[in-house]
């Protein structure tokens, strides 16, 4: 099947929780049309509807990203872009922290996931996911993309204190919000997902 993204981090992150299956990229020259939704889910299925209509092949995507809850669920879907078009992973997470830093508030914040499939018949399925956690004033780790240096999951514990970025791509994979968004689409499909503990 397609997975609808240019992000070469998703179509690896998919590829190790979708082992049975195999994901192709979007076909070279595809011009997507803007993510305008005015959610993950209404943006995962603008990228997989363009997607399918250019091949009619099986596709899935995603969107995602990260609500920080004293920014009212900022960045949440301009997560990729929260500092403007075509800024680096980095540059983003800058301004969440400084912006979480200035709220001077509770550091809570979720990843959120909503991947959409559209299957062989034309029929839509959404599947969406949390994993709820807190920032860190500064980053550690060399793993992950996006937030992940600054992101504690609560579901390590609370003795743990690992960013997403300091898991190894097994343990991020088992209690991510991808991670979750794609064992419930697996599920859906029949098939076995990976990144299981």
């Amino acid at each position: 099947m397609i997975l609808a993204t240019g992000n070469r981090h998703k179509l690896a992150e998919m590829r190790e929780l979708l082992p049975t299956v195999e994901l192709k990229p979007l076909p070279a020259g595809l011009e997507m049309p803007p993510e305008d939704g005015d959610s993950f889910e209404a943006n995962a299925l603008i990228k997989a509807r363009a997607a399918y209509e250019a091949t009619g092949e099986i596709t899935i995507a995603d969107d995602s990203g990260i609500a920080a809850e004293d920014l009212g669920g900022a960045p949440g879907i301009y997560s990729a872009r929260y500092a403007g078009e075509g800024a680096s992973d980095e540059v983003n997470l800058d301004k969440l922290l400084r912006e979480v830093d200035a709220a001077d508030g509770g550091r809570r914040a979720a990843y959120v996931c909503a991947i959409a499939l559209i299957d062989e018949a034309g029929r839509e399925h959404v599947f969406e996911a949390r994993c709820e956690g807190y920032l860190l004033a500064e980053r550690r780790g060399s793993g992950g993309f996006g937030y992940d240096p600054a992101f504690v999951p609560d579901d390590t514990g609370p003795a743990d204190g690992r960013t997403y970025a300091e898991l190894s791509a097994t343990e991020k994979n088992a209690i991510s919000h991808r991670g979750r968004a794609a064992r419930m689409l697996a599920d859906h499909l029949g098939l076995v997902a990976g990144g299981l503990p």
